[in-house]
C-alpha cells in the first residue's frame, strides 16, 4: 500500500456525499482522498496550503541565491541607484 501523508482518509464517493462533514471532521488536519484505495488527492486547510506555498517560494529563492552566490559582484553607490 502507498504511504499516506495524512492521519485520516476518505473515499471520493464519501467526499462527494458530504464534503462539509469531511472538512469539519478533519479539524484542520489533512485528509487523503482515496480512489480504489489509493491516494488520488489531499484535502488540506487553506492555511496549511498557504504556508506550504510560502515555504516552496522560500526554497526557490534560497536555490537562486545559492546558484548566484559565486557570481561576480558590481559595486553600486546609493547615489547611483
Amino acid at each position: 500500500m502507498e504511504r499516506l501523508y495524512a492521519k485520516a482518509s476518505v473515499s471520493i464517493s464519501d467526499l462527494k456525499k458530504n464534503p462539509s462533514r469531511i472538512i469539519n471532521q478533519a479539524e484542520g488536519s489533512p485528509v487523503a482522498i482515496l480512489n480504489h484505495n489509493k491516494p488520488s488527492a489531499y484535502l488540506i486547510p487553506a492555511e496549511a496550503f498557504e504556508a506550504l506555498m510560502e515555504k516552496l517560494e522560500d526554497y526557490e529563492l534560497t536555490r537562486v541565491v545559492k546558484e548566484r552566490e559565486n557570481e561576480p559582484t558590481v559595486k553600486v553607490s546609493l547615489h547611483e541607484l
